[in-house]
C-alpha cells in the first residue's frame, strides 16, 4: 500500500512539473477542451446526436441508462492510458490529463447555462463537427489530446504512421453504428456527417500549421541567395553539383520556407538572377529548429 502511495505521489509530481514547464500548451489544451465541452453540451446532448470515441460511449450509456458521462469518460480514459502509456511522453500525458479534467468540468458548468439553438439539425451537426475538429486539431498541434480514442490514435500514429483523422473516422463509424438502435437512423446519419466534418477538420488543422515549401535553387549567385534566405531567418544547405551537359560546377541550394517567404525569394531572384532555376514543392511536415518542435510528437 505504501509503495502504491509513493508511486502515485511521484507520478503526479512529474505530471505537475510537466504542466508548469509547458504553460502555453496547457492554455491551448484548456481552451480546446472547453470548446469540446461546449459542443457536446449544447449540440450533441441537446439534439441526441451520437458522439465520438469514449465520449460517444459515455453519451450512449447516458441515453440508455442515465449514467453520468463523467464516470464512463474517467474509467475509459484510465484503461486507455494504461494500454498506451509506453507510447506516451510525460508531456503528452500531462496535457491529456489536463484536457480530461477540463472537459468534465466544462460539461458541468455549461449544463447550468442554457442557450437558444437552431432548429436545423443539419446546421447543428456541421457546427458540432467544426467545433470539435478545430478543438481536436489544436490539441494535437501542441502535442496533447482530449483523451479517449485520441490516445489510441496517437499511439498508432507513432507506431505505424496512421493519420489521426482517418483512424477517428474508422473507429467512430463503429460507435455510431452501435448507436442506431438507441438514437434512431436519422440522428445516426447526422452523426456520420458530423464525424466526417470533424475528421477532415482535425487533419486540416494539424497539417496546415506544419506545411512548408521546400525549394531547390540553382543560381549563379549562391552566396547572395544564401545570405538573403538567412536574413529571412531560415537555414540553407549547399550541395556542390555539376551540370551534366556543360560539365560546369553548379552549386545547389536547398531550403525550407514558409509560403510568404517563397514569394519574397522569387522576387529576389527575378531582380538579381533571372536565369536561376528553382523547383518548389510542398513539405507536409517539417521537424527541427525554426519549425515544428520535436516535443510536440
Amino acid at each position: 500500500m505504501n509503495n502504491m502511495k509513493k508511486f502515485f505521489r511521484a507520478f503526479f509530481a512529474v505530471i505537475f512539473d510537466a504542466i508548469k514547464q509547458d504553460w502555453k500548451g496547457v492554455i491551448v489544451i484548456v481552451f480546446a477542451s472547453l470548446l469540446q465541452a461546449f459542443a457536446v453540451n449544447y449540440f450533441t446532448l441537446h439534439y441526441k446526436f451520437p458522439d465520438l470515441g469514449v465520449s460517444g460511449i459515455a453519451v450512449l450509456t447516458n441515453y440508455m441508462f442515465g449514467i453520468s458521462p463523467n464516470w464512463v469518460i474517467l474509467i475509459g480514459n484510465i484503461l486507455l492510458v494504461a494500454w498506451a502509456w509506453r507510447d506516451l511522453t510525460v508531456r503528452f500525458l500531462a496535457l491529456t490529463l489536463t484536457a480530461i479534467f477540463t472537459f468534465s468540468t466544462g460539461l458541468q458548468i455549461f449544463a447550468n447555462f442554457p442557450l437558444p439553438l437552431p432548429d436545423d439539425k443539419f446546421m447543428a451537426t456541421v457546427i458540432t463537427g467544426l467545433i470539435k475538429g478545430f478543438a481536436g486539431g489544436l490539441m494535437f498541434k501542441v502535442g496533447g489530446s482530449g483523451g479517449g480514442t485520441d490516445i489510441i490514435g496517437v499511439a498508432l500514429r507513432k507506431r505505424y504512421g496512421i493519420e489521426i483523422g482517418r483512424f477517428s473516422i474508422f473507429i467512430n463509424l463503429i460507435i455510431i453504428s452501435l448507436s442506431i438502435g438507441v438514437i434512431g437512423l436519422e440522428s445516426a446519419v447526422y452523426g456520420i456527417v458530423g464525424l466526417y466534418v470533424n475528421g477532415v477538420t482535425v487533419d486540416n488543422i494539424t497539417h496546415s500549421f506544419d506545411k512548408r515549401k521546400q525549394a531547390f535553387i540553382i543560381t549563379n549567385i549562391p552566396d547572395e541567395v544564401s545570405k538573403f534566405i538567412n536574413n529571412l531567418g531560415k537555414g540553407v544547405t549547399r550541395l556542390e553539383g555539376k551540370g551534366a551537359y556543360t560539365g560546369q560546377p553548379r552549386p545547389v541550394l536547398i531550403t525550407l520556407l514558409e509560403p510568404r517567404h517563397v514569394i519574397m525569394l522569387k522576387r529576389f531572384l527575378r531582380e538579381h538572377d533571372d536565369k536561376a532555376f528553382v523547383s518548389i514543392c510542398d513539405a507536409s511536415e517539417v521537424l527541427g529548429r525554426g519549425f515544428k518542435s520535436w516535443r510536440s510528437l
